[in-house]
């Protein structure tokens, strides 16, 4: 589980050129949206097209286990695992 964590969060870093920051810097637990990493709609975006074609999941982005998949790194990889 640790390794998909740094995994999911390098894959954040990538995607969305968060170039000033490393995956140290995120926390697994911490809001990837608002008040925590600061994510937007828009990177949304980006990061579940990016899952998808990482993991070979299926979002939604109506669906409701999706938006709370997104909270944190941590809800990511349990969702991720569970998909699979």
């Amino acid at each position: 589980m640790e390794k998909l964590h740094h995994d999911l969060k390098a894959l954040i870093i990538e995607v969305l050129n968060l170039e000033e920051i490393t995956p140290e810097d995120i926390d697994t637990q911490e809001p990837l949206f608002g008040d925590g990493l600061g994510l937007d709609s828009i990177d949304a975006l980006e990061l579940g097209l990016a899952i998808k074609n990482q993991y070979g999941i299926v979002l939604s982005s109506e669906s409701e286990e999706t938006k709370k998949a997104f909270y944190s790194v941590k809800t990511l990889a349990d969702f991720i695992i569970s998909q699979q």
